[in-house]
Formats: structure tokens, sequence, C-alpha cells
């Protein structure tokens, strides 16, 4: 059978570890060239995993991946990264903005340097990484942008809970909602150029490497699967079908009744369900904030 996404090329940042590694693999499963983007090339920095590890897994089962070493703390290894890949490649198709570290402090008493930061992992990187990918898609007729957000984006719940009390997310959360409406205004920018860009992300916590720190032992969190399946939905489908969405990873599967696989793709796995404790102002369909 013919797979999804063969011949097209797709650029993953964040893909040495956690949800960016589990999208390139994914998406390689589909028949695509994943080029994998992220600091580690062999050694690991302060999680696990590295890119060359990320091309292995790709490749031991069939998989085309090639790394790309980047920091996206980095302005000009950001604002290089595309060019990088279409010269290594030869074009462009898909790109997923998956890069970033949370990194949580009070308001009052966050250090600047933590702000800008979190600035340049969640809203300056994938705007430069756009400006960029947007004439190489043109060129090639079409195109999908995905950038990771963040169920945070939605408000606190009332009466406010320890979370927002003490969790100290209100600077990423913001950015992340920044980075909904970004996308949002996007999809209708380049809706006439063919090219989809949709936000993806989880509808609750998925413990990665990068994420264990904030996540409590006991909270529980979802399997990966989900939101790589959801991420793989949003890279196929014209623009004008699936455009300017905020798509959540339990959510969105079951609106839109999309079988999840196994990140090899060969395995059909059970579908999701949605926990009690999920945002209730969720939009399951994905149209809406």
């Amino acid at each position: 059978m013919a797979k999804l996404l063969e011949g097209k090329i797709a650029l993953v940042t964040g893909a040495s570890r956690g949800i960016g590694r589990a999208l390139a693999q994914r998406l390689a499963a589909e028949g695509a060239t994943v080029l994998v983007s992220a600091r580690s090339l062999d050694t690991a920095g302060q999680y696990a995993g590295t890119l060359r590890e990320t091309v292995a897994l790709i490749e031991a089962v069939g998989g085309r991946a090639m790394p790309l070493v980047a920091d996206i703390e980095n302005a000009s290894d950001v604002d290089g990264l595309v060019g990088r890949a279409v010269d290594l490649a030869g074009g462009l198709d898909i790109l997923i903005h998956s890069g970033g570290k949370a990194e949580y402090a009070h308001t009052a008493e966050m250090p600047l340097e933590i702000f800008d930061r979190t600035i340049q992992h969640y809203l300056r990187a994938p705007f430069a990484l756009v400006q960029k990918a947007v004439p190489e898609m043109r060129k090639r007729g079409a195109g999908w942008i995905v950038v990771l957000g963040s169920v945070t984006a939605q408000p606190p719940g009332r009466p406010y809970d320890e979370w927002a009390t003490h969790g100290g997310a209100t600077v990423y959360a913001a950015i992340k909602a920044a980075v909904h409406r970004m996308t949002q205004g996007l999809a209708a920018e380049l809706l006439p150029d063919n090219i989809a860009v949709n936000t993806l992300a989880p509808s609750t916590a998925i413990r990665t490497p990068g994420a264990v720190d904030l996540i409590p032992e006991e909270y529980p969190s979802e399997r990966i699967e989900y939101i790589v399946e959801t991420g793989l939905a949003l890279c196929h489908r014209p623009a004008r079908e699936r455009t300017g969405l905020t798509a959540y990873s339990l959510h969105f599967p079951l609106a839109h009744k999309l079988p999840v696989h196994s990140l090899d793709g060969r395995e059909r796995i059970e579908d999701p369900v949605i926990p009690p404790y999920a945002h209730p102002a969720i939009v399951a369909s994905g149209e809406g904030s």
C-alpha cells in the first residue's frame, strides 16, 4: 500500500528525544525523508537522547532520516536551519517545530533570562523557521507547518487549584497561547498557497525526558502515540481541508475517528480515553483555541 508521506521531506526540531523524536519516527514510517534537528548529535546533554539514536531508530525499521545539529537558542542556527535542510534533502514539504524546554517560575520572581529563553524557544524560533520554510513550500505547490502548543494555553479553572497557584507556568502558558493565535492567523495568510498551518498539543500531560521534572510522579500521563498520530493527521491533507486547527492529542483522534498506531505504524493501539480532569474548554474538533 502507498504510504501517506511517500516522497515528502520533513524537518522536525527537538527530535533527539521525546515528542519530537516520536513525531520523526511516525512521519518516517509513512514514507517521509525526515531531517531531525536538535543540539545533541552523539552525546546527550542534560537529558537522555541524541540525534544519532533517533536516526538509528528510524533506519532500523526501514525509514530515512538525516541529522542536522542546531541550537534553537542560537538565532543564527535557527535562521540557517531550513536552508541547510533544503540543501541536504532537495526541498521541504513539512515543518514541525517541537524543540524547546519549558522553564517554570512565578512571574514576579522569574529571571529575565528565563523569560527571554522561553520566547526564543517557543515564539521567535517558529516565527523564523516559518519565514524560511514558506518560500520553499511555495516552490513545491503545498506545505504543512505544525507548531507544538500546550493545554496550559487554556485559562486556569476556578476556583484556582494548587497547580495554578504554585506551578509557575504563567509565562510559558502565555507564550503558548500566542503560538496558538499565530498559527491560526498564519493558516489564513497561507491558505492561498495551499500551505496548512496547525497547532498540536497534548490534551493532558506526556511524560518525556524534558518534561519529567515538571510532572509529579503520581500525576497520570498519556501515551505519546496519541499526540504523534494527531501530528501525522496534520501533515498530509490539503490546506483547504485541514488548517487553522488547535488539535489536542486525545480529543482530536476521537472527534475525527482516527485510528492510532505504534510509532513504526505497524500496529493499531487502543483508542484514547478523555479523563475527567482534562480541561473542559478544549474543542475536540480542533476548531477553537
